[in-house]
This record gives structure tokens, C-alpha cells and sequence, in this order.
């Protein structure tokens, strides 16, 4: 299931395991979209008659308040953790953890839940380098003289910034080692009893999803939205749901016939397709589809075939 947020509008999309688009819905929009987690599952599980399922869904969603809606509605759910927002007896079980590519680690939380955690070197160089480069801003500023009182908050890399007799800002190297510490860890949390290599496995299937997700806001351009009345912002809505269809078939089509094109790709040498109309005294009329590159021939078997010329 995909979110998309807007000021009006907050639209919740349905779509299948490889990412075929099964069903939307449309809400209000003004409040933060983890409020709308709830509505929009309600929405689909009574729709379609859903009893055996499991709602998946990132950090962005997790809060102690939906994960309670979600029990209380009798829902299984894989959601992405916040290691360092959990309490420090779980905190210091964490780091007390073997790291290692391929090792999984997992306990009981708040009574029936699981917390799994899964180590990567590559995550952990990923964590490393963001960390390293956001820590050669700061020293940069530093060193200038730019920084002051006002950077200090703990948004982004300012956290390794603290503020000495209410004057004095400098870098804090104790913090940056701390942080250092949970390079290449990732948690989830389940109240499922699956085993924790499936938990895993169904928790990055939602790069389905975000694909879905970045296709309906950017090829798609479902957003922004400029209606104001709620009939125009549905039937925008409903025209982009249609034209994802259409995309996701066109992919289906292009992967059936071996083509080796992306949809973008292919739509773009579309692009520069010509179709020439003659028509001759006795009212005939020739038509002719006009294939003049290489990359215009691979489109052929999209085409009726009798009136390609290439």
C-alpha cells in the first residue's frame, strides 16, 4: 500500500505483489499521514473481504499509537524500527549484539512483539560515509566561524554540536563515536510468528511499493494538485490510476515480447514516431507508421505490422 500525501488530499493505492495497481482511495489530506495509516487499511480490508493479511510498512508510519490501532483492530504487522528511539534496556541489547553479515538477532517486546535485528557491512560503510560527510560540513563551518547558537538542534548532523556556558559551540567527538556504534544495524518490528529471514524478506518487498509510489508522483505527475473541489481532485486522481495501469501493462508487454526497454524509454522513442495518412483520388486511404532508427524498430512488435516502414 502506497501514501501519497498532498495538502487536500492523502491518496492510499492498492497494488500487487510485482506492483500492478489494484484499487485507491482518497482522503483528506490535512493531517499527518501516519493518521491515515488506519482509515486506509479499513478501507481496503472491507472493500475486498481481506482477513488473512499483513500490513508492511516503513519507520515512517511507526508510532506506539498506530501499532496499538493496529492491535486493536486484530492486525498482524512487519514494520521498519527506529533502533535508537527504543528504550534503553533494548538500546543496550542492541549494542551488545555480534555483528555479523549474515547473523540475526531477535527478542520480545512489549508483551507480544518482536523486535529482529539484521547487520550489513555495506549498510554500515552506507552509514559511515553519510556520517563522514555530513561531520566535514560541520568541522568546515566550524573552522570559518559560521557556526553559532542557532545550529544547535538535533536535526541531522548538528547533533554532534553542544553548546558550552550557554556560548561556546564545539564538536562533540564522544557523540559521533556513539553513533558510529549502530553502523549497519537495522531493526523491525512484528507481532507475527513468522520466522525472521521472512519478516525481512516481506519488509523489503516495499520497494514495490515505493516504486509504485515514485512512478504515480513523477512520470505520472499525480502531484501537485491544483483543484480545489473534491469531484475535480477525484477525477485527477482517477485519470492517474488509469494512466499507472496502463503503464504497468506496457511494462508487462515489453517484458513479454523481450523488447528490453524501460516503459520511460520506450514512451520516449514513441515520442519520435511518425504516422503518415495518403489519400488517393478514388477516397483510399494508406496509412503508414515510419520506423526511422534502431531504437524505433525495437518498438515494432507494438505495432500493427502491416504498416510499418523501417
Amino acid at each position: 500500500m502506497s501514501v501519497i500525501s498532498e495538502s487536500r488530499i492523502v491518496l492510499g493505492l492498492l497494488v500487487s505483489s510485482d506492483g500492478y495497481p489494484l484499487s485507491y482511495n482518497v482522503f483528506n489530506g490535512s493531517q499527518y499521514e501516519g493518521r491515515t495509516m488506519m482509515p486506509i487499511i479499513d478501507d481496503f480490508v472491507q472493500r475486498f473481504s481481506l482477513s488473512d493479511f499483513i500490513v508492511v510498512a516503513d519507520a515512517g508510519l511507526l508510532s506506539r499509537k498506530n501499532i496499538a490501532l493496529l492491535k486493536q483492530a486484530g492486525y498482524k504487522f512487519i514494520l521498519g524500527g527506529r533502533i535508537k528511539k527504543e528504550s534503553r534496556p533494548v538500546q543496550d541489547w542492541v549494542l551488545s549484539l555480534q555483528k555479523g553479515a549474515k547473523t540475526l538477532h531477535e527478542t520480545t517486546i512489549n508483551g507480544d512483539e518482536r523486535i529482529i535485528v539484521s547487520y550489513s557491512e555495506q549498510r554500515a560503510a552506507k552509514d559511515r560515509h553519510n556520517r563522514d560527510k555530513g561531520i566535514q560540513r560541520i568541522r568546515k563551518a566550524y573552522a570559518s566561524g559560521k557556526i553559532s547558537k542557532r545550529n544547535i538542534n538535533q536535526r541531522g548532523y548538528n547533533k554532534f554540536l553542544v553548546i558550552e556556558n550557554d556560548v561556546m559551540v564545539s564538536i562533540d567527538e564522544d557523540k559521533i563515536m556513539a553513533d558510529a556504534q549502530w553502523d549497519g544495524l537495522k531493526s523491525y518490528i512484528t507481532n507475527t510468528k513468522l520466522p525472521a529471514e521472512e519478516v525481512i524478506a516481506q519488509y523489503h518487498s516495499l520497494w514495490v511499493v515505493e516504486r509504485a509510489f515514485r512512478i504515480t508522483k513523477g512520470a505520472l505527475e499525480a502531484r501537485p494538485v491544483f483543484h480545489f473541489t473534491e469531484r475535480r481532485i477525484e477525477s485527477h486522481i482517477s485519470i492517474c490510476f488509469v494512466a499507472y495501469k496502463l503503464y504497468k501493462e506496457l511494462e508487462r508487454i515489453l517484458r513479454l515480447l523481450n523488447i528490453g526497454l524501460s516503459v520511460d524509454k520506450a514512451l520516449d522513442i514513441a515520442k519520435n514516431i511518425s504516422t503518415v495518412s495518403i489519400r488517393l483520388n478514388d477516397g483510399t486511404i494508406y496509412t503508414r507508421t515510419l520506423l526511422n532508427t534502431a531504437e524505433e524498430r525495437l518498438l515494432m512488435p507494438l505495432l500493427p505490422g502491416d504498416n510499418c516502414f523501417g
